[in-house]
């Protein structure tokens, strides 16, 4: 890693802000790998472009990233399999049968409950929602925006305020790395004082129940209830050939296509943790146990469909690969945020912005200003998990010498790094959201700003509040 100095924020800064101008995300990201490379060579323009290149490729050489590619587009292939056999649209006749869905509040509720049952690891929970969701949401005429932000806002939300997970197994191990006895109760102590998580969480709750608009959420409600799903000039994440085929006349519509694939693949996520982590869920691989989740529910979906005999071998490979297929343009984001969080790294990014926080430390101020730093570096990375990364060495050694109470900083460390990261248009988590509700990401990220800022601000007075009365 370089010395870290104000330059650092340049590459970040330049894909957040032509990402949002052009919503031409692809370029914005390659823009920002370029340039932080081309610094990273002294201002060598082709020897940056010559190192992006490499860097991008080389994102395929670590074993964790080249899973979640994969996983994407294994993701592909089961949405594929699952609308084709019918299963979405035989889900949605179950719940309009027995009218346990019959208004667009219960639509609503429901996506946001799916995100919260399910809780073993960001990118299931955000996908089975709207997977689930999608469907009622078109039928009442809500908008897909609207979607995308309640599945984002119960997602890693949620994740974070678990510890038996692939979260908690990664925010135990910087723990423990940092030395800190009782790791897993401590982290169990975070719980009530992760104020952003909880906000977020909350807030989405109101408009779950509420229905309430704020900002450009507004004009994107308007426009789904005059029957328009996507704005003018608006580049859905997947299109709705993908995320929604026609389903094979050879199979009627049938919940349980659905259900029993997504059960499957939710109860091998801790089964993944468990076993990669030798009987210990905490020490468990969570890019694996992801990947063997999605492949045991394709699986079982493939056998659903073919002890039906609804379709054959050949006609669910072609479905699978078709699928896949549609979701390249969402992997070659992933690579590209990959790649440039990777160079963000180099450059010592979220360290230099955590070196301000150094200079302005006070047990009163402390509590918020780790919030809002670990808020920054989140969004200027877009990565939740590296932020803690950045982040809970820093708090951790500073609470400790104050002779402070951890658990109040583990979770400011913590809120900040989801802050960050539910509001970056370069998260992860948020380009699957957009993914999985079928909606253009730039405006994914335009609605769901004003709530996450809503969230930020309240988490930002509970902080201060932690912080006066320690």
């Amino acid at each position: 890693m370089t010395d870290p100095g104000p330059l650092s924020l340049l590459p970040p800064a330049l894909a957040i802000a032509l990402a949002i101008i052009t919503r031409q995300v692809y370029l914005s990201l390659a823009a920002g790998i370029w340039l932080g490379w081309t610094l990273a060579a002294g201002g060598d323009v082709l020897g940056g472009l010559a190192s992006a290149i490499d860097a991008t490729v080389g994102v395929l050489g670590d074993e964790g990233s080249a899973k979640v590619i994969v996983f994407t587009l294994v993701i592909g292939a089961l949405i594929a399999t699952l609308s084709r056999a019918g299963g979405f649209r035989g889900f949605v006749a179950y719940l309009e049968a027995r009218r346990l869905v019959t208004t667009p509040r219960r639509a609503r509720v429901l996506a946001w409950a799916t995100g919260v049952i399910i809780f073993v690891e960001s990118n299931i929970t955000v996908l089975v929602a709207g997977s689930v969701s999608r469907p009622l949401f078109d039928h009442f005429r809500i908008s897909r925006e609207k979607l995308a932000y309640l599945i984002d806002s119960t997602a890693a939300a949620v994740c974070i305020l678990i510890p038996l997970n692939a979260w908690g197994a990664h925010n135990l191990a910087l723990l423990e790395g940092l030395e800190v006895e009782g790791a897993l109760w401590l982290l169990i102590k975070t719980i009530p004082l992760n104020a952003y998580a909880l906000a977020a969480v909350v807030v989405a709750a109101v408009v779950a129940f509420k229905g309430a608009d704020v900002g450009p959420m507004r004009a994107a409600e308007a426009r789904a209830r005059a029957g328009k799903i996507h704005a003018e000039n608006a580049q859905p994440m997947a299109g709705d050939d993908v995320v929604s085929p026609a389903p094979w006349e050879s199979l009627p519509p049938r919940a349980r296509n659905m259900v029993i694939p997504i059960a499957a693949m939710v109860a091998m996520m801790p089964v993944g943790l468990y076993v990669t982590g030798d009987g210990d869920l905490r020490a468990g691989a969570g890019s694996t146990s992801v990947l063997w989740a999605v492949l045991v529910a394709l699986a079982v979906a493939w056998l659903l469909i073919l002890v039906q005999r609804g379709a054959s071998v050949d006609t669910l490979t072609r479905a699978g690969l078709k699928g896949a297929g549609g979701l390249v343009p969402l992997a070659l984001i992933l690579l590209l945020a990959l790649s440039l969080g990777g160079i963000t790294q180099e450059l010592g990014t979220g360290a230099y912005v955590a070196e301000i926080l150094d200079g302005a430390m006070s047990p009163a101020l402390l509590l918020p200003l780790a919030f809002l730093v670990s808020a920054v570096v989140a969004f200027s990375t877009g990565t939740s998990w590296g932020t803690f990364g950045i982040m809970l060495p820093i708090v951790v050694p500073a609470a400790a010498a104050m002779d402070l109470p951890l658990a109040p900083f583990v979770a400011a460390a913590l809120s900040g790094g989801i802050f960050g990261d539910h509001a970056s248009p370069i998260s992860d988590t948020t380009i699957i959201s957009s993914m999985a509700a079928a909606t253009d990401h730039i405006d994914h990220v335009r609605t769901q700003l004003p709530y996450a800022l809503i969230a930020g601000l309240l988490a930002t007075v509970a902080f201060a509040v932690m912080g006066v009365t320690l």
